[in-house]
C-alpha cells in the first residue's frame, strides 16, 4: 500500500517561515548574474636561495599593483577597476562598474634580501623572485 499523507490546508498559517517560504522568490538567478569580488590566488615555492611567488591578478594595470617586503612579511595589493558596457547601436542598454582593491599578506620562513628582489607582471600574473637573506643570527643550542 502506498504512503498516504493527510492534507492540512492551514499548516502554512501556523509556520509561514518554513523552509519553502523563499522558494517562490528568484534569488539564485540574481546572484548568478552578479560577479563575485576579485580574488588574488597565490603560488609560493622556494629553493635553497630564493622564494618564488606567482600571483594571479587579471585585469589590473601594472601601475596599480603595490608590493612591499619588510623582513619576512610580504604584502601585495592591487586596485581593481572593471567597467562593462553593453550597447545596441547608439543606445546604451547596460553599464556596470566595479572599483575595489584586493590584498594578500603572508610571512616567510626567512628574511628577504630586499635589494635583490625582482618583480615582473605579464598577462595578469605577477611573478616575484625574493632572495633569502642569510643573516647568521640563527644558531643551534647545545643541550646540557
Amino acid at each position: 500500500m502506498s504512503n498516504l499523507a493527510r492534507l492540512n490546508p492551514f499548516s502554512e498559517l501556523r509556520d509561514p517561515f518554513s523552509d519553502d517560504f523563499f522558494k517562490g522568490f528568484a534569488l539564485r538567478p540574481v546572484f548568478r548574474m552578479m560577479e563575485s569580488e576579485p580574488q588574488m590566488r597565490l603560488d609560493l615555492s622556494e629553493d635553497d636561495k630564493n622564494f618564488f611567488v606567482k600571483a594571479e591578478i587579471p585585469g589590473v594595470k601594472k601601475e596599480d599593483i603595490k608590493v612591499s617586503v619588510d623582513g619576512n612579511l610580504v604584502s601585495l595589493s592591487a586596485e581593481v577597476k572593471k567597467e562593462k558596457e553593453q550597447k545596441e547601436g547608439a543606445k546604451l542598454i547596460r553599464s556596470e562598474r566595479y572599483y575595489g582593491s584586493v590584498s594578500r599578506s603572508f610571512t616567510l620562513d626567512e628574511s628577504v634580501d630586499q635589494s635583490a628582489a625582482q618583480a615582473k607582471y605579464e598577462n595578469g600574473v605577477l611573478q616575484l623572485t625574493l632572495p633569502k637573506k642569510h643573516n647568521g643570527q640563527s644558531h643551534v643550542l647545545k643541550i646540557a
